[in-house]
């Protein structure tokens, strides 16, 4: 073990096994769950930023309609606290992709992706939710020879989107954040804003109350039962909602119903929080912008400053489990999180020494695209939205929009979008599926390794629009 894997080891040992986000003693009360049988006009499974952000929406477009949230576990247990609080604009998980998907929608998408998060800011700004929330610009940052090049590759189509960005060499990237890695840097000034996810899901949850929504917690759905004419049953282990519209939010962890699971699966993605830096350690690292910070492999990092000055440092190493798998047990990897610990202190060597505080991780929804997708069931009663891939502290609110046009039945801008109309290729079943995402681990680590050549088996999927993402 070199230098920077004995610091990793130290600096992981006092760790503790929790979401810094929410791992705070000031955090609301649980709500109580749902017992007995009640009715209402629309029952949301889910109580994470989609659910949510549904429960709102659906109130201020119809002040008055009774809406109920069911949440498993407590609202943003899942997702929606266990991210590094990146709230994106994009809705298509970056503009290169979206132009790879849908180039004759993009400008719209774009647009509607900078309009959702202005109306973000806006509701958190006039409901008085105490999340620090601000915008900052986004850096990707190259750390190796090739990624220069995809930067470049990337300027004409950001600027003709209305991006604004500037590319950065060594010394300028170096300069605005110290670290010997960098050799060069796309900062895009616009459509980011950096947030601490936890208290903005508390804060949501609130804001629905008060518009009137009513929020149980502890309460699994466990099955969604209706006839071709009558209200559908949403049930629970103690008690049962009579309901005439269903939206199902639960993304990467199993829901009432299966056919999300052809479309998306879910894959962990770990995350570490450092200790505090105190001043020296800040004026070593530089970082005054605050910006939120990403590199452009395959694997990629992530990382941002808190607003209490740690280092959030996640991504590279993306986890499926076979059959779907999703336990408590698959939080904490010990692999992994000594390997991001190890890349943190390759990138910042000066501040060897520092601790982490916190070691967590957490399944996403992933689909083919890397995008969310939506359909219907129950004869279009019930709405199902799943797999930001990531990017869905931002996007779930877009989200929730579109399953609510699909819920109620209303043809809009939204549900006519081909991005909303035509689902992602599915993945295979299983036994299939598990092979076939390693396969794919596999070759992106390969492609990494060779200045971004992706190989015959990435070059397949790319033919059918079909990716895999760490």
């Amino acid at each position: 073990m070199g230098a920077s894997g004995a610091w990793a080891a130290q600096a992981l040992a006092a760790a503790a096994p929790a979401v810094f986000w929410s791992d705070r003693v000031d955090g609301p009360d649980a709500r109580p769950p749902l017992v007995g049988s009640r009715s209402a006009d629309l029952t949301i499974v889910g109580g994470g930023f989609t659910g949510l952000w549904a429960a709102i929406c659906a109130l201020e477009a119809e002040p008055g309609v009774d809406v109920v949230v069911l949440e498993g576990a407590r609202c943003g247990f899942g997702a929606s606290s266990r991210n590094g609080g990146f709230c994106d604009a994009s809705l298509t998980h970056g503009l290169l992709n979206g132009l790879a998907h849908w180039p004759d929608e993009i400008d719209t998408l774009v647009k509607l992706g900078r309009e959702n998060l202005d109306a973000i800011e806006t509701a958190v700004a006039t409901s008085g939710i105490d999340a620090d929330f601000h915008r900052a610009a986004e850096v990707g940052v190259a750390t190796e020879e090739w990624h220069l090049d995809e930067l470049r590759e990337g300027l004409d189509a950001h600027r003709a989107a209305g991006d604004q960005v500037e590319l950065l060499d060594g010394e300028q990237m170096r300069a605005r954040v110290h670290s010997p890695t960098y050799l060069g840097g796309l900062v895009r000034s616009n459509d980011l804003a950096l947030v601490d996810p936890a208290r903005l899901c508390w804060g949501l949850r609130d804001h629905a109350e008060t518009l009137g929504a009513t929020v149980h917690e502890g309460a699994p759905v466990i099955g969604v039962d209706g006839d071709r004419a009558g209200p559908l049953t949403v049930r629970t282990s103690q008690g049962a909602v009579r309901t005439d519209r269903v939206v199902v939010a639960t993304n990467a962890y199993p829901g009432p119903i299966r056919r999300p699971r052809r479309y998306v699966i879910p894959v962990y993605d770990h995350v570490l929080v450092t200790e505090p830096l105190d001043a020296e350690q800040r004026r070593a690292v530089g970082w005054r912008e605050r910006d939120g910070l990403g590199d452009v492999s395959n694997q990629f990092h992530y990382y941002r400053l808190t607003a209490d000055d740690r280092i959030l440092w996640g991504g590279y190493d993306a986890t499926y489990h076979f059959g779907n798998g999703v336990a408590d047990r698959h939080d904490q990897r010990d692999e992994t999180h000594l390997a991001l610990a190890r890349h943190f202190f390759e990138t910042f060597p000066q501040l060897e020494g520092l601790r982490f505080s916190h070691r967590w991780g957490g399944p996403i929804a992933t689909s083919t695209r890397f995008t969310v997708t939506w359909g219907t069931a129950h004869r279009d009663r019930l709405a199902w939205v799943a797999g930001y891939t990531g990017l869905g502290v931002g996007a779930s609110r877009f989200g929730a929009r579109v399953a609510l046009d699909l819920v109620r039945g209303h043809s809009t801008e939204l549900t006519e979008l081909a991005m909303v109309r035509r689902k992602p290729v599915p993945f295979p079943p299983e036994p299939l599926r598990w092979p076939a995402v390693q396969l794919t681990r596999r070759a992106i680590q390969r492609a990494d390794a060779r200045q971004g050549r992706r190989g015959p088996w990435l070059r397949l999927l790319d033919r059918f629009g079909v990716g895999f993402d760490s």
